[in-house]
């Protein structure tokens, strides 16, 4: 049931996410020459974004001419946008299971904060980053989960610090519907905060790439079979990973004190994104507490509020209003609406 305003732009918005998600997964695998993990990581991230995960494709990626992916892929704001992309797709995956599975267990908020963090950063260093990138990177996979283990950490960081605020304030606010699972409002919670975490990595992810110590977009076009058509396959990849390729056999130029100052300053950020929202918010509640319950416009809620205030207070759900006025009380309410002298009906 579609009960509050937000419901019908919601609708719209998660229409046009499927569209667009469709749209990039078939010209990902018609068109597009990269290896499959990126083209699961723009279809993840579309999911995610919706029409803004379609506009990084088209901009960012999309070959915009038959062989002409290299050079168009080359420039480093684009090689950033693969990087965060890689890392939003795996990281943000883990986040939303765990997400899902902590508000089904009833934990409070911040020791739901706390298991998604995990999650998506297992998730991305386990899977997307070691697991899938392991032919391309070479080596053994604990090799690559060495490897990867402090670029996902910095990345990680900066995309929680911009998810955490985001899913505490709008799940917690007025319409707590946003806390439940089976609510479309946490959908549309969950797809605002991935975009938030996505700007928020962004900038360091670009820094990554341009120190050689991540991946960027590559170019993987099919072998013909023949030495010439390796050989131009080994250039165009090449070509289309830049400096953004240290798995590649690239050395990054990256100083040690460069790569520690931006891991602090991804730490403090995630700090401050997981914590300052308990300034203002109770987050020792839980789905379970409060029952997507909606409050009145408003209500002045604050850390300290309880889960029983909040559901005294809130108003009735019409998915839990049954009864309805007999006839003619409808009638008489119709007539007294429309009299000069106010409400005369009596039941």
């Amino acid at each position: 049931m579609l009960i509050q305003p937000i419901d019908y732009f919601l609708v719209a918005w998660f229409t046009l996410a499927l569209a667009s998600t469709l749209y990039v997964g078939f010209d990902q695998y018609r068109n597009n020459p990269e290896p499959v993990v990126m083209k699961w990581g723009f279809i993840l991230v579309t999911l995610y974004m919706g029409p803004l995960g379609l506009l990084l494709y088209v901009l960012a990626d999309k070959e915009p001419r038959p062989g002409e992916h290299e050079a168009f892929t080359r420039t480093l704001w684009k090689q950033g946008v693969g990087s965060t992309i890689h890392c939003v797709a795996g990281d943000a995956t883990g986040i939303i299971l765990a997400a899902v599975i902590t508000a089904a267990l009833g934990l409070p908020m911040w020791l739901d904060l706390i298991v998604e963090y995990l999650a998506g950063f297992a998730f991305g260093l386990f899977i997307f980053q070691s697991l899938f990138m392991k032919s391309m990177m070479g080596g053994s996979y604990w090799e690559n989960v060495r490897k990867s283990f402090l670029p996902e950490f910095i990345s990680m960081n900066f995309m929680m610090a911009g998810m955490a605020p985001v899913m505490s304030f709008l799940m917690m606010g007025r319409d707590m519907r946003a806390m439940e699972p089976t609510e479309l409002l946490f959908w549309g919670v969950m797809s605002i905060g991935v975009i938030s975490g996505f700007a928020l990595a962004y900038p360091a992810n670009v820094w990554l790439v341009a120190r050689g110590l991540k991946h960027g977009l590559m170019t993987e076009r099919p072998n013909q079979g023949a030495a010439g058509g390796h050989e131009h396959h080994q250039k165009g990849h090449k070509s289309a990973s830049g400096k953004g390729s240290a798995g590649h056999g690239m050395r990054s130029d990256a100083t040690t004190p460069q790569i520690a100052a931006l891991g602090v300053v991804s730490a403090i950020a995630l700090a401050l994104g997981m914590a300052a929202p308990a300034n203002w918010l109770n987050l020792t509640l839980s789905a379970r507490d409060v029952g997507g319950v909606i409050m009145p416009q408003g209500m002045i809620m604050d850390r300290d509020t309880p889960a029983d205030a909040m559901r005294d207070m809130a108003a009735t759900s019409p998915r839990l209003v049954t009864a309805s006025p007999p006839t003619k009380w409808r009638r008489t309410m119709t007539m007294s609406s429309n009299s000069k002298s106010g409400w005369c009906g009596r039941g």
